[in-house]
């Protein structure tokens, strides 16, 4: 062999050689940032309340103890939280924020705790999650059935793949403005909150979800969502969007039923009553083809998050303007978003009834044509108590209580 060439083989030998130290102690690091989380939370169901214990995985991003982990693992029901550590120590936790559309939550471990026992951990870092391609080798991190710190392996099954969530989050609506990762690295229950890493151990999902019963079919919420979300939930606990009542729908497939283009547009498939939308006269099978005079592209399902998202980034109480097909007709229309709210209102009980409710919201009391969003909806009653003896079921609807 050439002196040249062994010159460069040798050159090339130890480059790979600390490359793969590298990424072994990127590995490793990321393995002493993953937490197991143990929960236990109050649930409202059958005219009383309930404790519940549950467990999941997070990833710890920060110094300071923030815990990244999804909202279906720790809600605002949590009554306890606690993170067991690589080093198997289990520490207290609080939750920072909740944030139910993308399944996203944040805690923060009790550092007053962490100081005073001598404990010590690592943090992980976040990955570029649009830079994946399928094919890519990845990683998922977690405590699946409690068995801590497991690690599977596979690759980047799609990078863009979009569902929507029959169930969302304990009822509550998810996986409207992002799409997802798909991976065939095994998720199992437990494994929810926990990273999907690459090789070098950054962090480019946050695992969610997998179809029971298929052959390896799980789903992580992107990085660069993640990322965007975490922050905002540490910087005001909560995410705060915008809304104008639409619900898109892709028109793949119906171009030629309304006349149109392909890759032009976006159909409505229903419109909220009383919203912004319904309000500016917008109605089901309208097209929507220009948003403040940008061209609009919801031909494909995968199109539609991130249209969703770009109504729903802008500020309340924003103008927006749409140019709309109305059958022949082409007409513009200006809309002023409101709140962004969860259908889903919150749950309390009474327990001297033995009655459990929930809160009418806008959107529920728009849903059911309410006259206004005052009063709680019965979730269940208790048999024997004043409640079921008084003839209250579940989805009645209370509006006032009057003393005798």
């Amino acid at each position: 062999m050439k002196p040249a060439i062994v010159i460069l083989s040798l050159l090339l030998a130890t480059a790979l050689h600390a490359a793969s130290q590298q990424v072994s102690a990127g590995f490793a690091r990321l393995l002493d940032a993953v937490a197991r989380i143990d929960v236990r939370e109050v649930r409202f169901d059958a005219g009383g309340r309930r404790l519940e214990a549950s467990i999941g995985s997070g990833v710890i991003l920060s110094a300071d103890g923030l815990v990244l982990t999804n909202a279906h693992v720790v809600s605002p029901r949590a009554v306890e939280v606690s993170v067991t550590l690589s080093s198997l120590e289990r520490v207290s936790a609080r939750l920072v924020g909740w944030d139910h559309w993308t399944d996203l939550a944040v805690l923060r471990l009790d550092m007053n705790e962490v100081r005073r026992r001598k404990l010590t951990f690592a943090h992980g870092d976040f990955g570029e999650s649009d830079r994946l391609y399928p094919g890519e080798t990845v990683f998922a991190v977690g405590t699946p059935y409690g068995l801590t710190r497991t690690v599977t392996r596979g690759i980047i099954s799609n990078t863009n793949r979009f569902f929507e969530s029959e169930d969302g989050v304990d009822g509550y609506e998810t996986g409207n403005f992002s799409t997802w990762l798909q991976t065939d690295a095994a998720i199992n229950p437990g494994n929810s909150g926990g990273p999907l890493v690459t090789e070098d151990g950054r962090v480019v999902g946050i695992t969610s979800r997998a179809y029971l019963g298929a052959n390896n079919l799980g789903f992580a919420i992107p990085a660069s969502t993640a990322r965007r979300v975490m922050n905002e939930l540490v910087r005001s606990g909560a995410v705060t969007r915008s809304y104008v009542g639409i619900v898109p729908r892709a028109l793949r497939d119906l171009e030629s039923f309304y006349a149109l283009a392909l890759n032009t547009g976006v159909l409505i498939d229903s419109v909220d009553a009383g919203s912004p939308a319904a309000r500016a006269g917008l109605h089901v099978g309208d097209v929507i083809l220009t948003m403040d005079g940008r061209a609009v592209d919801g031909r494909f399902p995968e199109q539609l998050p991130p249209l969703q998202n770009e109504i729903a980034s802008r500020p309340v109480g924003a103008a927006l303007v749409l140019t709309v097909k109305s059958g022949a007709e082409r007409r513009s229309v200006r809309l002023v978003t409101e709140t962004l709210e969860s259908a889903v209102g919150e749950e309390g009980s009474l327990d001297r009834w033995g009655l459990t409710v929930q809160k009418v919201s806008r959107v529920f009391a728009r849903q059911r044509q309410l006259t206004d969003a005052t009063g709680v909806i019965v979730l269940g009653v208790q048999p024997g108590f004043p409640a079921e003896v008084a003839g209250l079921q579940p989805g009645d609807i209370i509006t006032r209580i009057l003393k005798p």
